[in-house]
Protein backbone atom coordinates (compact mmCIF):
# COMPACT_ATOMS: atom_id res chain seq x y z
CA UNK A 1 0.00 0.00 0.00
CA UNK A 2 1.16 3.49 -0.54
CA UNK A 3 -0.59 7.10 0.13
CA UNK A 4 -1.54 8.40 -3.44
CA UNK A 5 -3.55 11.85 -1.76
CA UNK A 6 -5.93 13.87 0.33
CA UNK A 7 -8.55 15.67 -1.40
CA UNK A 8 -9.80 19.47 -0.11
CA UNK A 9 -12.66 21.13 -1.80
CA UNK A 10 -11.91 24.56 -2.98
CA UNK A 11 -14.39 27.80 -4.30
CA UNK A 12 -12.01 29.54 -6.41
CA UNK A 13 -9.31 26.97 -7.80
CA UNK A 14 -7.22 29.86 -9.62
CA UNK A 15 -6.84 31.75 -6.00
CA UNK A 16 -5.99 27.76 -4.77
CA UNK A 17 -3.83 27.01 -7.40
CA UNK A 18 -1.96 30.71 -6.80
CA UNK A 19 -0.97 29.70 -3.51
CA UNK A 20 0.13 26.09 -3.97
CA UNK A 21 1.87 26.58 -7.00
CA UNK A 22 3.13 29.92 -6.67
CA UNK A 23 3.60 30.60 -3.19
CA UNK A 24 4.02 27.15 -1.55
CA UNK A 25 6.14 25.87 -4.80
CA UNK A 26 4.24 22.93 -5.46
CA UNK A 27 4.19 21.41 -9.20
CA UNK A 28 0.59 21.01 -10.79
CA UNK A 29 0.83 17.59 -12.09
CA UNK A 30 -2.85 16.80 -13.26
CA UNK A 31 -5.57 18.56 -14.56
CA UNK A 32 -9.08 16.25 -14.93
CA UNK A 33 -11.80 17.55 -16.17
CA UNK A 34 -14.84 16.44 -15.36
CA UNK A 35 -17.66 17.81 -17.89
CA UNK A 36 -20.75 16.06 -16.74
CA UNK A 37 -19.53 16.53 -12.80
CA UNK A 38 -19.18 19.77 -13.70
CA UNK A 39 -15.89 19.81 -11.65
CA UNK A 40 -12.14 19.62 -11.71
CA UNK A 41 -9.66 18.10 -10.35
CA UNK A 42 -6.11 19.55 -10.10
CA UNK A 43 -3.00 17.38 -8.24
CA UNK A 44 -0.24 19.61 -6.62
CA UNK A 45 2.71 18.50 -4.65
CA UNK A 46 6.44 18.45 -4.07
CA UNK A 47 6.76 15.05 -6.11
CA UNK A 48 4.51 13.02 -7.98
CA UNK A 49 5.56 9.90 -6.57
CA UNK A 50 4.29 10.91 -3.06
CA UNK A 51 1.06 12.07 -1.30
CA UNK A 52 -0.11 14.40 -3.49
CA UNK A 53 -3.16 17.21 -2.93
CA UNK A 54 -6.08 16.77 -4.77
CA UNK A 55 -7.91 20.26 -5.22
CA UNK A 56 -11.43 19.50 -6.13
CA UNK A 57 -13.50 22.46 -7.97
CA UNK A 58 -17.01 21.62 -8.14
CA UNK A 59 -18.32 24.58 -10.24
CA UNK A 60 -22.32 24.44 -9.31
CA UNK A 61 -21.09 25.12 -5.12
CA UNK A 62 -22.42 28.37 -4.05
CA UNK A 63 -21.87 27.90 -0.39
CA UNK A 64 -18.46 27.83 0.99
CA UNK A 65 -17.62 24.24 2.34
CA UNK A 66 -17.70 23.27 6.30
CA UNK A 67 -14.18 22.47 7.25
CA UNK A 68 -15.02 20.64 10.13
CA UNK A 69 -13.45 19.78 13.30
CA UNK A 70 -11.77 16.43 12.62
CA UNK A 71 -9.43 17.83 9.91
CA UNK A 72 -6.66 19.90 11.30
CA UNK A 73 -3.97 20.58 8.82
CA UNK A 74 -1.34 20.07 6.22
CA UNK A 75 2.06 20.18 6.96
CA UNK A 76 4.87 21.35 4.80
CA UNK A 77 8.35 20.68 5.77
CA UNK A 78 10.59 24.07 4.93
CA UNK A 79 14.32 25.38 5.86
CA UNK A 80 13.57 28.57 7.63
CA UNK A 81 9.88 28.70 9.09
CA UNK A 82 10.34 33.16 10.23
CA UNK A 83 11.62 33.20 6.45
CA UNK A 84 8.92 31.11 4.67
CA UNK A 85 6.06 32.37 7.02
CA UNK A 86 6.69 35.79 6.89
CA UNK A 87 7.33 35.67 2.79
CA UNK A 88 3.83 33.88 2.54
CA UNK A 89 2.36 37.08 5.01
CA UNK A 90 3.98 39.47 2.80
CA UNK A 91 2.49 37.83 -0.15
CA UNK A 92 -0.74 38.17 1.36
CA UNK A 93 -1.65 35.01 2.64
CA UNK A 94 -3.17 34.88 6.46
CA UNK A 95 -1.28 34.08 9.28
CA UNK A 96 -3.01 31.28 11.12
CA UNK A 97 -0.53 31.24 14.22
CA UNK A 98 3.17 33.04 14.17
CA UNK A 99 6.32 31.08 14.00
CA UNK A 100 7.24 29.38 17.46
CA UNK A 101 9.38 27.04 19.06
CA UNK A 102 7.69 24.01 20.62
CA UNK A 103 9.18 22.13 24.24
CA UNK A 104 10.96 19.48 22.00
CA UNK A 105 13.27 22.02 20.22
CA UNK A 106 11.15 22.30 16.80
CA UNK A 107 9.63 25.56 15.22
CA UNK A 108 6.55 25.47 13.60
CA UNK A 109 4.08 28.08 12.15
CA UNK A 110 0.79 28.37 10.60
CA UNK A 111 -0.66 30.03 7.71
CA UNK A 112 -4.05 29.52 6.06
CA UNK A 113 -5.18 28.78 2.47
CA UNK A 114 -8.11 30.88 0.36
CA UNK A 115 -10.36 28.61 1.82
CA UNK A 116 -9.64 28.61 5.35
CA UNK A 117 -7.34 25.33 5.56
CA UNK A 118 -4.59 25.29 7.73
CA UNK A 119 -0.98 24.83 6.78
CA UNK A 120 1.84 24.14 9.25
CA UNK A 121 5.22 25.10 8.50
CA UNK A 122 7.76 23.09 10.03
CA UNK A 123 11.00 23.76 10.39
CA UNK A 124 13.70 21.05 8.71
CA UNK A 125 16.32 19.62 10.82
Amino acid sequence: MRFLHACMRVMDLEKSLDFYVNKLKMQLFRRIELPKAKATLVFVGYREDEGLVELTYNREQKEPYTIGDGFSHLAIEVDDVKATHDALVAQGVKSHRAPFILETGGVIGFVKDPDGYSIELIQKK
